[in-house]
């Protein structure tokens, strides 16, 4: 009864979420604000095509711990260490920080103190995800920017890419998000890239799902990553920079990268979903469209409980 009554606390919260934005929310006080926010992360992923990556993973180390309002962006000061900070967001792309910036400043000069940062987020993070191949979805807008950020509210809020996948279901479902959806979310990773730190400790242990050959190819990828810690491998080998369900087929084939995807296929709570995504992408970029729209609405700030920043790595 008691888990019943959360689920039905945390719908309402959608739903409220929802009523008190709109699609048209800068359509008089900043008409152009789509147009700029448009050609700055297609410029910007023209010229690095990891940014679609970039952003997206922003977005979700933004949205899921707390809440879709901006404060991933802000920068440390001197008397406080930022999420930017905190040691599982140091690995955050910078093309994923520079674009949110640059679409800022545009915006800044079309319309002064007028459009949030964690709305710019919102947006880039739909427009980005179009243009590697991905659904669109409706962004609703009007969200306002965190006025604080701290790096210890982060304690065991962001799956790490060794969690266990029953920490990792628990993790969603305290945020309102089932396990299809967690499944469908997980889909982001059919771009971008990992680290070989966060791998190459498994590859060839037994039991661990991978491809046997895939894993002599990765030991080999990574053999010099202790010295150079930046060497990185495409979270999905076969089509890496085109948003598509082949991550799902790649988990049924030993391919995934980290422990987090191996733990997909492994579990039979998740595995029902990762066989479905594999054989239907149509039915993949509806769940992960409505995943993200509803991921987009999560904790967001409206009215005095935020504020419009002038810059986005700083409080007014």
């Amino acid at each position: 009864m008691a888990s019943l009554k959360s689920l039905s606390l945390l719908f309402l919260f959608f739903f409220t979420a929802q009523s008190r934005l709109t699609t048209n929310f800068y359509s008089k006080s900043c008409p152009r604000f789509l147009d700029i926010v448009r050609d700055t992360i297609t410029n910007k992923q023209i010229t690095n095509p990891t940014t679609a990556a970039a952003v997206i993973r922003l977005f979700f180390h933004d949205c899921f711990p707390n809440g879709c309002d901006a404060s991933v962006l802000l920068s440390s000061t001197a008397f406080n260490t930022a999420e930017r900070d905190s040691s599982i967001n140091l690995s955050l792309p910078g093309d994923g920080f520079d674009v949110i910036v640059r679409a800022k400043t545009a915006l800044e000069l079309a319309c002064p103190n007028t459009v949030s940062c964690s709305d710019i987020i919102s947006v880039a993070t739909r427009d980005l995800l179009i243009t590697v191949g991905g659904p669109y979805y409706d962004v609703f807008l009007g969200r306002r920017d965190s006025r604080t950020s701290k790096s210890s509210l982060l304690t065991d809020l962001l799956p790490l890419p060794s969690s266990p996948i029953s920490k990792i279901i628990q993790q969603f479902e305290s945020k309102g998000f089932n396990v299809q959806e967690m499944v469908a979310l997980s889909g982001a990773h059919s771009i971008g890239f990992s680290h070989c730190k966060e791998f190459v400790g498994r590859v060839g242990r037994n039991n661990t799902g991978y491809n046997p050959r895939f894993a002599v190819a990765l030991k080999k990828a990574c053999a010099n990553y202790p010295k150079d810690p930046t060497i990185s491998v495409f979270n999905d080998i076969m089509t890496p920079n085109k948003f598509d369900n082949m991550y799902y087929q790649n988990l049924k084939k030993g391919l995934g990268l980290l422990e987090s995807d191996h733990g997909l296929y492994s579990d039979p709570r998740t595995r029902y979903y990762v066989d479905l995504y594999a054989k239907n992408q149509d039915l993949f970029f509806k769940d992960f469209a409505r995943a993200m729209q509803k991921l987009s609405l999560y904790g967001i700030k409206t009215g005095r409980r935020g504020e419009i920043r002038r810059r986005c790595d700083a409080i007014n």
